[in-house]
Formats: C-alpha cells, sequence, structure tokens
C-alpha cells in the first residue's frame, strides 16, 4: 500500500510526491498496477481531478503508463548516466536535494574553473552574467542565461563530467526552472534578482581574478542561499497546512 501523509497545499503535487517516493523505494515495483481512481480518491482524500492530474504529472515525467481500458502501471526505468533523471525532480524537497548535490559538486566546479579557465572563457562567462542582469532588469526570465553561467563554470574547469553533471541535470539546477522562487519566498521579485545577481557577482570576480578559495567560498554561499531561502519557504507553507 502507499503510504499516506499528511495533505499539502497542492493536493496533486502531494499524491505526485507520495506515489513517486514509493516507486524510487521500491514500494510500487516496474510492472505493478496504481489502484483505481477511486481508491486513490479515498486514500488521499482528494477529488478525481486531483488523481487525474497527478496521474498526468507521473506519465509526463515517465514513471507511470495508462493503458486505456485496463489501468495504469509503474514503468521500468533505464539509468540514463549518471542515474540522475531530471524529469522527476518534481518537489520542492527534490530541488532541495539537488541543491545539496549541487553544494557538493559546484563548489569545487567554481575553484577549478578559477585556477584553469581561459581569458575567451572568462568573456562568454561575463556575457552570460551581463544577459541574466539584462532579463532580470527588464522583468524576462534569467533561467537560460544563469543555467548558461553555471555550465560555462564547469566547462572552464577542463573536466568533461562537471560538465555532464550539470546538462543531464538540465533545468533542475536552477529552481526557477522547476518553481517559483520569488512567489515561495513572498519577496519581491527587484530584491531577489539583486541578491541572486550580486551572489553570481560574486562568482564571476573570483574567476576572473584567479582566486580558486575565493570562487568555491561565493558559489557555496550562492548554493546555500537558495538552499536557506527555499527550506524557509517549504517551513512557511508547512506552517500554513498545519
Amino acid at each position: 500500500m502507499i503510504p499516506t501523509q499528511r495533505k499539502p497545499r497542492n493536493l496533486a503535487q502531494g499524491v505526485v510526491e507520495q506515489i513517486s517516493s514509493s516507486i524510487r523505494q521500491g514500494i510500487l515495483k516496474p510492472g505493478e498496477k496504481l489502484p483505481t481512481e477511486s481508491s486513490m480518491m479515498a486514500q488521499h482524500g482528494v477529488s478525481r481531478t486531483v488523481v487525474r492530474e497527478a496521474i498526468s504529472h507521473l506519465q509526463a515525467s515517465g514513471l507511470v503508463q495508462t493503458r486505456h481500458g485496463i489501468g495504469t502501471f509503474v514503468l521500468e526505468r533505464p539509468q540514463a548516466g549518471l542515474g540522475i533523471d531530471a524529469e522527476s525532480i518534481l518537489t520542492l524537497r527534490d530541488v532541495l536535494s539537488i541543491l545539496e548535490l549541487r553544494i557538493g559538486v559546484e563548489t569545487e566546479t567554481a575553484g577549478l574553473a578559477a585556477a584553469r579557465r581561459t581569458d575567451e572563457q572568462v568573456q562568454e562567462l561575463g556575457a552570460a552574467l551581463d544577459e541574466m542582469h539584462e532579463a532580470m532588469a527588464v522583468g524576462r526570465s534569467a533561467v537560460e542565461a544563469d543555467k548558461r553561467f553555471h555550465l560555462l563554470i564547469a566547462q572552464a574547469t577542463g573536466n568533461r563530467y562537471f560538465e555532464d553533471i550539470l546538462t543531464q541535470l538540465g533545468n533542475a539546477i536552477i529552481p526557477r526552472a522547476r518553481l517559483n522562487t520569488v512567489e515561495l519566498e513572498q519577496d519581491k521579485p527587484a530584491n531577489f534578482n539583486e541578491r541572486v545577481g550580486r551572489e553570481h557577482d560574486d562568482i564571476y570576480r573570483a574567476i576572473e581574478r584567479r582566486d580558486p578559495e575565493a570562487a568555491r567560498a561565493a558559489m557555496r554561499t550562492h548554493l546555500s542561499n537558495s538552499r536557506e531561502r527555499l527550506v524557509e519557504a517549504q517551513r512557511r507553507i508547512e506552517s500554513m497546512i498545519n
């Protein structure tokens, strides 16, 4: 049986989280049929619409497959690359876990980039940073520029495996690509953008002046701050539920 937890604010997301967790833990095994819609409605205390929305999310992430007239079944998921599947990063808790991974990986990435970068790579990094600032200044999404900034740092290490990890994660490396971070923080977009922009500036300047320790510290500060901002958002959401 799929374990039932307290209901989150977003009911469909809560059902997705519980079912995907059961799949990852092996409680629901590949080939196994999910309970009927009626059973899931009763188990999770939600409407049929919520159950169908949750199943749609699970289908989109490749965790399940619905066979018309038969039911919905758990799919066998092949391990891709390093075994990190960005499409299964669906919840705030998932994003927090990815940020913990990134703190470990990208802190060292920044240090190596500062020691090994070329002048051309610094120029490319500066261009990505400028594009990110320009996008935030006019209210456009800065996700693509932000993602390119981090990928360029990985490239500057000269170690393709760092780049492989970030490339495989795709948009999941930027929380704003998965979650409305500003809304979660209940902060003004200008304030949020100023803080994030300043953190990226510190990383860039350390790499530009070839200071590995400062680059490591700046990257760790940036990612740790991102994690703390989301942890606080999670606490606030849970306090509203209780």
